[in-house]
């Protein structure tokens, strides 16, 4: 493991380079359909979250998953391609998700893919990270508005 130190102004210092970004991903379910409609299913795309980004160190700043989509709020080592990220989260998230519940794969995703192909995925400086937190984090909140 590498030894990295963070800083007060948030940047991540490493032996051989800094870095102070942060990602912000959101992809939807396939044809919009609601899946994660059960704190159980929830908890269980959030377990799995998690072990995909240990497995790549990646730091999950934020997440919420909501009936049809997911946001994240990630930041990974500058050696990673940020496109490697989002096919680790999608590709990962999917298989690992079908594995434990074979039956919304045979109900609603009989193509077998559980993820729309596109995605959406914007940086952040400083001062707006904050900003999209609070929208993250008002999600569920937002989307049960009428």
């Amino acid at each position: 493991m590498s030894k990295e130190k963070v800083r007060l102004d948030g940047a991540i210092y490493e032996r051989n380079y800094v870095y102070n970004f942060h990602f912000h991903l959101i992809w939807v379910t396939k044809s919009r359909q609601p899946v994660f409609t059960t704190p159980a299913l929830t908890a269980d795309m959030q377990i799995i979250l998690k072990r995909i980004a240990m497995l790549n160190e990646v730091t999950i700043e934020q997440v919420e998953i909501m009936p049809d989509h997911i946001h994240l709020l990630i930041s990974f080592k500058p050696k990673y391609a940020p496109t490697n990220m989002v096919k680790a989260f999608k590709g990962g998230s999917a298989r690992m998700f079908f594995e434990k519940h074979p039956e919304i794969k045979a109900q609603k995703f009989w193509g077998g893919h559980l993820w729309s192909h596109s995605y959406y995925m914007s940086t952040l400086g400083n001062l707006s990270k904050e900003t999209v937190e609070k929208y993250i984090a008002n999600q569920k909140r937002h989307d049960a508005q009428p």
